[in-house]
């Protein structure tokens, strides 16, 4: 057999045991790996490239090399799921490298990280200033989270006690310019509904890059074209916007009627949309 046919044959050999070896191992991103799974896959990597380079009788040495390797490497897997002290003592601890706004530089030193390393990181977590900072802690794959003061993070709507509606997975109904009817079912919808959402928006089909649904029903387009402006439907903001106008017209009617078993009913019909507009309020205003 030629030279080169063999190289190719062990190569396909050597790609799927890789991809066999690594699906069995599981599958983490790089800065996932801990110090011994880092060095498992550059060594299953430097075997593999062995594999259909060597040309004598024994390629196949590395097939069983391989094999051992992944092998040590799943059995230590499994000892880790099983055992705390294994993990710690094969991944290490998390070390505390901030607390309280002051950093401690015995533990940056211990992890050898230094200022600048540990600022970059921070500032990833769009941290600029030690001070915000209350908690900091060095994970066992090398980063850093951080938890700020809390009257230093973001404002959520439970901070200012507003209530927001529960939101969908979005879905792609248009790509490269044809309807996707499956994705459109998942949602409920139909092609005429998705034509009359692109004439309000004078849109035409075949100019579309992709048309998403949100949780919400709202259609929200991309065009080939950059340059033209889509301007945003405004549908919910009129729906509560109608609903609080009736809301203040059954008040203004309680308010100027001398009937008083019409008075009872508008207050009574006031206060129920009151409550049915605080309801979908969320809905409206997402």
């Amino acid at each position: 057999m030629p030279d080169w046919i063999a190289v190719a044959l062990r190569t396909l050999v050597a790609i799927i045991i890789l991809f066999v070896l690594t699906k069995l191992l599981g599958k983490r991103q790089v800065n996932q790996l801990s110090l011994f799974e880092y060095i498992t896959g550059i060594t299953i990597g430097s075997l593999a490239a062995y594999i259909p380079l060597e040309m004598g009788e024994k390629w196949h040495l590395g097939i069983v090399s391989l094999a051992i390797w992944a092998t040590v490497a799943f059995g230590i897997e499994l000892l880790q799921l099983k055992s705390k002290k294994a993990r710690e003592w094969l991944d290490g601890k998390a070390t505390i490298l901030i607390k309280n706004g002051k950093v401690l530089e015995d533990n940056l030193k211990k992890e050898r990280i230094t200022i600048e390393e540990m600022m970059a990181q921070l500032r990833n977590k769009n941290i600029f200033n030690v001070s915000d900072v209350e908690f900091a802690v060095m994970e066992a794959n090398g980063n850093i989270n951080v938890l700020p003061y809390k009257d230093r993070r973001p404002v959520t709507a439970k901070m200012l006690g507003l209530q927001v509606g529960h939101e969908d997975e979005p879905h792609v109904v248009i790509e490269d310019g044809a309807i996707l009817d499956e994705e459109l079912a998942t949602r409920g919808l139909n092609r005429g509904w998705l034509q009359t959402e692109l004439e309000k928006q004078g849109v035409a089909l075949e100019n579309v890059f992709i048309g998403q649904v949100d949780s919400d029903g709202q259609l929200y387009l991309d065009l080939y074209d950059d340059q033209i402006q889509i301007q945003p439907t405004l549908e919910k903001a009129k729906l509560l916007a109608t609903l609080k106008k009736c809301e203040a017209d059954l008040e203004m009617f309680s308010l100027s009627t001398d009937d008083e078993q019409a008075k009872k009913l508008y207050e009574q019909s006031s206060h129920q949309l009151q409550k049915v507009i605080k309801e979908i309020k969320p809905q409206l205003i997402s």
